[in-house]
């Protein structure tokens, strides 16, 4: 079982570092676009981004539509 855990959270910190990866080529990046390049669910994409704005890496600036993502480390 320990085995499964950390597989899954090495597949969740790739995932998160992918995502970065993402808004670093493209801040104005959808999150259907990184779900689509990723190969994860848009549901999937959103808890990795609430974790990722939850550890202060990264922010949205404007609203859904129109808005654009930010690298704050």
């Amino acid at each position: 079982m320990k085995t499964k855990v950390k597989s899954s959270q090495k597949s969740s910190q790739k995932s998160s570092q992918k995502i970065i990866d993402l808004i670093k080529n493209d801040k104005f990046v959808t999150t259907e676009d990184m779900a689509n390049s990723i190969s994860i669910s848009r549901r999937a994409i959103a808890k990795q981004i609430a974790k990722l704005k939850k550890e202060g890496i990264i922010e949205r600036i404007g609203p859904d539509k129109g808005g654009y993502w930010k690298l704050l480390k």
